[in-house]
């Protein structure tokens, strides 16, 4: 079966599971606005979000994993050419189960700091989760800029309402300049390609994934398409140079729940992924060694940058940026190993960057700073928090034993194969880099010598907060040692897709 076969040919669901994964979440923040009482509110909330978990992994269970067909898939027709299509495959599915933990994680985490109203900001996550889901589920690329935009502007009122910074409304403004630009530029870039569909065909707009597939692009459109979809993309992957926005928001934003959401989730990636690569292979392949140039560049810089903050707010949103940079070197390696690679690297990192950002929000929580020249000495008082610190960030750089490992290795070999030496020192090197900079960073807030008296004011974790630290560290090292469920979920549908791409 050829790629595009793959794609147009899909087992369609008996029960509307997709729709059932995005209408529970947006239902129930939707009560809760509604009753707004706090404990019916967070009753109702935890338990959304835990049921959401246990559907997501019923998909996973019910998936078969050996196809790459598009299974599950449920299409209703609604006013053409915008139409309901959904559907998933292995892809779609752990980034499904991603989006429900990290969710869960979020209303835990953010019950644990007491942010009120509790029934605003559980509508909030929910609503976001339910967004979420339809961004991993559609198939349709209207409706994938539909929910991006009801993400982004919920996500963009997280970040303002519970924002811990006098500077959240210059953080938001510079959030929505990037985030609309970027949406400004996907709906472009959609437009264009639904017009050569229609100029091809007859006449027939579509936004849909497989009708858009069936038919080539022309190649005097081809690039610009590319382009548009790519930076439209990128603003929030984010990648160099259009993460601008990112050191503003994680320095006056809130600590972890936004930042998660944004950084843990990376829809840019799963975005190229689903859409652009398989819509526009020729594209891709043409202007593949630009994009891991700049990549390349962004390594280093961001690294560079991440060594110098004396904020760790600061410093963990340049090292998202950094990493994000090895992401779409593994990713536009184009291979079978280096798109594996690239989509568990992605889920790792999104495990790992909530770890650090909901440790980093519990260390705020005590010492009202994330200056690291004001902390220090906090192993000593909350050790369980330090320890999460040390494994998601060990987890990033890809030390053994933790879920990064495997991943980083098939991008660095894919990598080598197709670009050489060069690009994959530089990759590596920069592994190193982001390795100095998050053990110095581990080193200066939890090991840097600290007075007693200020030590002892520092309040000990408490259990709900041990649950997350705990919860986090078994899922990271769980992933580690086993690795092979997570590869496997994806084998399939990224052999089909690099079919599309000639190798060497």
């Amino acid at each position: 079966m050829t790629p595009m076969e793959t794609l147009a040919t899909a087992s369609a669901a008996e029960l509307p599971l997709l729709a059932l994964l995005q209408l529970l979440p947006l239902g129930t923040a939707i009560l809760i606005l509604a009753i707004r009482r706090e404990r019916p509110a967070v009753v109702m909330g935890v338990s959304m979000a835990a049921a959401e978990l246990f559907l997501s992994v019923y998909i996973y269970r019910i998936l078969d994993q050996s196809s790459a067909v598009l299974q599950l898939t449920e299409r209703w027709t609604l006013i053409p050419p915008i139409n309901y299509h959904a559907g998933v495959d292995g892809v779609s599915v752990l980034f499904i189960l991603l989006t429900a933990l990290l969710c869960l994680l979020v209303v835990v985490y953010g019950l644990t700091w007491r942010l009120r109203p509790a029934s605003h900001f559980l509508a909030m996550v929910l609503a976001i989760e339910a967004t979420l889901m339809s961004l991993f589920t559609t198939l349709d690329l209207i409706w994938f800029l539909a929910a991006s935009m009801g993400e982004l502007g919920l996500v963009g009122h997280l970040l303002w309402r519970w924002a811990t910074s006098p500077a959240k409304d210059l953080a938001l403004s510079r959030f929505y300049q990037f985030m609309g630009t970027g949406l400004a530029m996907l709906l472009v870039g959609i437009l264009i390609l639904a017009w050569n569909h229609a100029d091809t065909s007859g006449g027939i707009w579509t936004f849909d994934l497989t009708e858009l597939d069936s038919v080539r692009v022309s190649p005097a459109v081809s690039s610009l398409i590319f382009f548009l979809l790519f930076y439209g993309l990128a603003v929030r992957t984010p990648l160099f140079p259009f993460h601008g926005w990112l050191p503003l928001v994680a320095w006056h934003g809130n600590v972890a729940v936004a930042p998660t959401i944004l950084l843990g989730l990376k829809v840019g990636i799963y975005g190229m992924v689903r859409f652009v690569f398989p819509i526009l292979p020729e594209a891709v392949l043409q202007w593949s060694p630009y994009v891991v140039a700049f990549a390349t560049a962004g390594i280093f810089y961001a690294a560079l940058l991440a060594l110098i903050q004396a904020n760790l707010r600061r410093l963990l949103a340049f090292a998202v940026v950094s990493h994000t940079s090895i992401l779409i070197i593994g990713l536009f390696s184009l291979g079978h190993a280096a798109l594996q690679g690239s989509i568990m690297l992605s889920v790792v990192f999104g495990l790992a960057i909530a770890g650090l950002l909901f440790m980093t929000g519990l260390v705020y929580r005590r010492t009202r700073t994330t200056r690291l020249e004001k902390l220090g000495g906090l192993f000593d008082r909350i050790p369980m928090i330090g320890v999460a610190f040390f494994i998601a960030g060990l987890s990033i750089v890809g030390m053994p034993g933790t879920p990064g490992f495997d991943a980083a290795h098939l991008i660095l070999e894919a990598a080598i194969d197709r670009y050489g030496a060069v690009e994959t020192i530089a990759a590596a090197l920069g592994n190193v880099a982001a390795a100095g900079f998050l053990l110095w960073a581990f080193q200066r807030a939890f090991l840097a010598p600290r007075s007693a008296d200020l030590t002892a004011k520092i309040a000990p974790a408490t259990i709900m907060e041990r649950a997350i630290a705990g919860t986090l560290i078994l899922i990271l090292l769980g992933v580690g040692f086993h690795p092979e469920p997570w590869l496997k979920l994806v084998d399939a549908p990224m052999a089909s897709l690099s079919a599309r791409f000639p190798q060497g």
